[in-house]
């Protein structure tokens, strides 16, 4: 399931990413990586605030789309 389609609060295991090299990468550098634990802090106009690796970050909803979890 993406994780674009995950309630807000929930906490969800990375089990993939998904799409181009770029995206991947870019992805990967902010911490979204499988087997790694995240959590939907909110949503906004589409596009997401996550918990990981105790930080908050942002990200577009053509992003956490490509984030399986």
């Amino acid at each position: 399931m993406p994780l674009s389609l995950v309630d807000i609060g929930a906490r969800r295991r990375i089990t993939g990413v998904t799409g181009d090299d770029a995206a991947r990468k870019r992805l990967e550098a902010l911490g979204f990586v499988e087997g790694m634990e995240v959590e939907v802090v909110n949503k906004v106009a589409g596009n997401l605030v996550l918990g990981v690796l105790g930080s908050r970050v942002a990200v577009c909803g053509a992003l956490a789309s490509r984030i399986m979890v």
